[in-house]
């Protein structure tokens, strides 16, 4: 994991929760984890890191994630023991 990575995880178990981080930031940062990242219907990306599986929608038409998707990419790196 590089430092951008690590700005990204800081950002992402930052209080209060942000709303100007984005997508490809995270899903670059899951990638760096060693994650298994695949495309699904539309916007769907499921992720797969340590066998816990999730599935996110990429936001559009911004690039930025909001609180509730942030909130979620929290949990389930809780989930998979990264943190």
């Amino acid at each position: 994991m590089n430092k951008r990575h690590r700005k990204t995880l800081d950002a992402i178990f930052d209080m209060p929760v942000r709303s100007d981080i984005e997508w490809k930031e995270i899903e670059s940062l899951f990638k760096a984890l060693g994650a298994e990242v695949s495309e699904g219907r539309g916007s769907r990306v499921r992720v797969a890191l340590k066998g816990v599986r999730a599935v996110f929608h990429r936001p559009h038409p911004k690039k930025e994630t909001d609180k509730g998707a942030v909130k979620s990419v929290r949990r389930f790196l809780k989930e998979s023991e990264v943190i």
